[in-house]
C-alpha cells in the first residue's frame, strides 16, 4: 500500500483545499497520472500518482482543507494494480519474435498540433533513447517552433523502438516522430532499429542533405534554384524562411543599388578558437531577432521619457496588500496600477493603441495588453485580453496565470497574439532607464525601470522620494510628439495621484 500525501505547497503556504478528484476508488492509475487538484490562496497544485496501481480509498474528499504532508489517499500496488492494466492478450499467446513485429503492437508518436499558422517545428531535445521503457504521458521529446516550445508525451506505455526525427531535424505538423512498441513484446522489439542516426550521418558529410518539404515547395513556386538559397537549418538544410529571404533579397537587388555585403566573421587565432563555443540559436531566438530587426526597418521608432513619484502607489499597496491578498487570493503588485493607468491614457490618446495597415490606420476600441516576460528560453509577450474592462484583482490574476505559463513553457500561439499595447518591466532586472523596442504591429510600448530613492524638490524643500523613470517607445508614423508626451504625462499623473483612476480623470 502506497500513501498519497500533500506535496510542498510553496513558501509560507501551510494548507490547501481539495478542489477536484480526477479518480475514484477502484480506478487504475499509472505513475505520474494526475489524481487530484489542490487550491491554495496563491496557486493550484496538481497531485500525481507516485506509483502504478489501483486507488483503494480517498481519505480527503473534495472541499476538505488539508495541511502539508497530510494523507490524501492510498494506492494498492501489485496484483490489484497490474490486473487492471492494459491486457496484452494476443502478445502473451504469440511467440516473442512475432510479438516484436510493429504490426502487432506498435504505436506511432506524431507531431502534435503546433498552433494556428504554424506548420513545422524543430526537434530540440530527446529525453529518451531507442530501447528505453516509457510510461504513458511521459515526456519523450521537446519541439521548438517560432513562438513556443511543445512537449511531446508518450501516447502509450511500452518501449521506444525507433526515432524517426533526430535532434535538430525539422518536422511538419502531424509528422511522425517515433514508434513505441507496447505490450509483452515491447522489450524484444527495442534493439532492432538503428536507422535514426543515419540522416545526421549523411548530413555530416555535407552531401544529400534533405531540405524541408515546405522549402522545396516554395522554391518550386518561386522558380528559383537550390543553389540560390543559403540554408540555415541543421548542416545547411534549406528552410522555408531561407527561401523567403532569398526571394526578398532578389527583389531588393532588382529595385536598389548593389547592397553592401555583410561583414564576414573575423578570423580567430588557434588558441582563441579552442576556447570558443558555437551554439545554434533556438527558433524562438531567431524569430525574435528577425521581428525586432523588421520593427527597426519598418517603423519610425522614437522614445520619450518621464519620471514618476511612486510614493502614493507604494502607500496604497502597503496599506491594503494584506486585505487585498486575503480577499482575492493574489498579491497586489505594481503592474495592475500601470496597466490601469495605461488603459485610461489610451482612451485619451487612441493612436497609441492603433496600428498601421498599408495606408489605413486601425483604431482599437479595446485593450489587449501584452506583458513582456523573461524566460530561460528568451523574452515572450503573453497577452491579457480586454484588460480595460478588468478590476485590479482580475489584472493581477491574469498576469500571474500568464507568467506561470511562460515560465513553464506552456504558452500557446493564442496566448501571444492579438496584443494592442505592451508593458515591459526592465526594472525587475535592475534597469535604471530603458527604451524598449516596439512589438509589431503595435505602435507603442511602455518601459518601466527600477524604483530608486532620489532627492527631489517638493514645495520648495528637498525630500527623499521613491522615483521611477518611465518611457514610451512609439511609431512616429502614426503618433506625433505631442501625443506621445501627453500619453506619458497622463500615466505619470494617475500613478502619482491614484485617486484619478477611481474618478476616471
Amino acid at each position: 500500500m502506497t500513501e498519497v500525501r500533500v506535496p510542498t505547497l510553496g513558501e509560507s503556504v501551510t494548507e490547501a483545499t481539495v478542489a477536484t478528484w480526477f479518480k475514484k476508488p477502484g480506478d487504475v492509475v499509472a505513475v505520474d497520472e494526475m489524481l487530484c487538484e489542490l487550491e491554495t490562496d496563491k496557486v493550484t497544485v496538481e497531485v500525481p500518482s507516485p506509483v502504478a496501481g489501483t486507488l483503494s480509498d480517498i481519505v480527503a474528499a473534495e472541499g476538505e482543507t488539508v495541511g502539508v504532508n497530510a494523507l490524501l489517499a492510498n494506492i494498492s500496488e501489485g496484483a490489484g494494480g497490474t490486473e487492471a492494466a492494459p491486457k496484452p492478450a494476443e502478445a502473451t499467446k504469440a511467440p516473442a519474435a512475432q510479438a516484436a513485429t510493429p504490426s502487432s503492437s506498435s504505436v506511432d508518436v506524431m507531431v502534435p498540433t503546433l498552433g494556428e499558422s504554424v506548420t513545422e517545428a524543430t526537434v530540440s531535445t530527446w529525453f529518451k533513447k531507442v530501447g528505453d521503457t516509457v510510461a504513458q504521458d511521459e515526456m519523450l521529446c521537446e519541439l521548438e517552433t517560432d513562438k513556443v516550445s511543445v512537449e511531446v508525451p508518450a501516447p502509450a506505455a511500452g518501449t521506444l523502438t525507433e526515432i524517426l526525427a533526430g535532434e535538430g531535424s525539422t518536422v511538419e505538423a502531424n509528422g511522425k516522430l517515433a514508434v513505441i512498441a507496447s505490450g509483452a513484446g515491447a522489450a524484444a522489439a527495442a534493439p532492432a532499429p538503428q536507422a535514426a542516426p543515419a540522416p545526421a550521418a549523411a548530413a555530416a558529410g555535407g552531401k544529400d542533405i534533405e531540405d524541408a518539404p515546405s522549402a522545396k515547395k516554395a522554391m518550386a513556386e518561386a522558380g528559383i534554384s537550390r543553389d540560390a538559397v543559403t540554408g540555415t537549418g541543421r548542416d545547411g538544410r534549406v528552410m522555408k524562411e531561407d527561401v523567403a529571404k532569398a526571394i526578398a533579397a532578389g527583389s531588393a537587388a532588382a529595385a536598389a543599388p548593389a547592397p553592401v555585403a555583410a561583414a564576414p566573421r573575423a578570423p580567430s587565432a588557434a588558441d582563441d578558437a579552442s576556447r570558443e563555443e558555437r551554439v545554434r540559436m533556438t527558433r524562438l531566438k531567431q524569430t525574435m531577432a528577425r521581428r525586432l530587426k523588421e520593427a527597426q526597418n519598418t517603423a519610425a521608432i522614437l522614445t520619450t521619457f518621464n519620471e514618476v513619484d511612486m510614493t502614493e502607489v507604494m502607500a496604497i499597496r502597503n496599506t491594503y496588500k494584506a486585505d487585498f491578498e486575503k480577499k482575492h487570493g493574489v498579491r497586489m503588485g505594481f503592474m495592475s496600477f500601470f496597466t490601469k493607468a495605461c488603459c485610461h491614457a489610451l482612451k485619451e490618446i487612441p493612436e497609441v493603441n492603433a496600428e498601421i495597415d498599408g495606408t489605413d490606420v486601425i483604431y482599437k476600441n479595446y485593450v489587449h495588453m501584452g506583458v513582456a516576460a523573461g524566460t530561460p528560453t528568451g523574452l515572450v509577450v503573453p497577452v491579457i485580453r480586454n484588460v480595460d474592462t478588468m478590476s485590479f484583482a482580475e489584472i493581477e490574476k491574469g498576469i500571474n496565470v500568464m507568467g506561470k505559463k511562460a515560465r513553464d513553457g506552456k504558452l500557446t500561439m493564442a496566448d501571444m497574439t492579438g496584443g494592442t499595447f505592451t508593458i515591459s518591466n526592465g526594472g525587475v532586472y535592475g534597469s535604471l532607464m530603458t527604451a524598449p523596442i516596439l512589438n509589431p504591429p503595435q505602435s507603442g510600448i511602455l518601459g518601466m525601470a527600477k524604483i530608486q530613492d532620489r532627492a527631489m524638490v517638493v514645495g520648495g524643500e528637498i525630500v527623499i522620494r521613491p522615483m521611477m523613470y518611465i518611457s514610451l517607445s512609439y511609431d512616429h508614423r502614426i503618433i506625433d510628439g505631442k501625443g506621445a508626451v501627453t500619453f506619458l504625462v497622463r500615466v505619470k499623473e494617475m500613478l502619482e495621484d491614484p485617486r484619478r483612476l477611481l474618478m476616471d480623470l
